[in-house]
């Protein structure tokens, strides 16, 4: 059960400061034998979206073979691919990961985390409860249809790249190049960082 979250609607132009990226340091390296590192994106925008965002956390963290290594800023994002003010802004994060589950594994498991917080898949732009996309696996190029791998929008997304950057920024997209640089080339019109909200490691 994660704790209750009100979300803050404070002046959404405050820039993220560096003591909300939370690294937990070496812990995966201790407890997992082998581990790949992956990224997962996180989403919500429907419901509590911050309270969402902390249970998905919550729950990958308590997922076997899985142990996350740092969670970025929040970000807040108008929605893709709808008319302005259909849907409400999306929060949007992303974790770094150290995991012994092979990709499909890791999906399934995004999936099931997803369905927990009753994610409905009704349309394809459709406003939901959370996303858990993942945006890389190790150093992985696949373009099966299941799982394609790095996920094959994530070097065009500002919501994906500039809190992957805040919490690596010497991160790669494997095959894509820099975030650094693929962030460069992408506009970050309606995407806002959220200094005022803050996003925890599992305890």
């Amino acid at each position: 059960m994660t704790a209750s979250f009100t979300e803050d609607h404070s002046d959404p132009t405050v820039q993220p400061v560096p003591a909300s990226v939370v690294a937990q340091v070496d812990a995966a390296d201790t407890t997992l034998h082998n581990p790949q590192r992956a990224v997962i994106s996180l989403g919500a925008n429907l419901g509590n979206r911050l309270e969402t965002l902390q249970g998905a956390i919550d729950a990958l963290e308590d997922t076997p073979g899985l142990r996350i290594k740092a969670v970025s800023p929040v970000y807040e994002t108008e929605p893709w691919g709808v008319e302005p003010g259909s849907q409400p802004s999306y929060f949007n994060a992303v974790v770094v990961l150290k995991t012994t589950l092979p990709p499909s594994s890791l999906l399934e498991r995004a999936h099931a985390v997803e369905e927990a917080f009753h994610r409905v898949r009704d349309e394809r732009w459709g406003a939901r409860t959370l996303d858990v996309d993942i945006v890389a696996y190790a150093d992985v190029v696949d373009d099966d249809p299941h799982l394609t791998l790095p996920h094959p929008r994530a070097h065009e997304r500002a919501f994906v790249l500039a809190p992957w950057y805040d919490v690596d920024p010497d991160a790669q997209v494997p095959g894509r190049g820099a975030v650094a640089d693929l962030l460069d080339a992408v506009t970050r019109a309606g995407v806002t960082p959220r200094g005022d909200l803050e996003l925890h490691l599992p305890e």
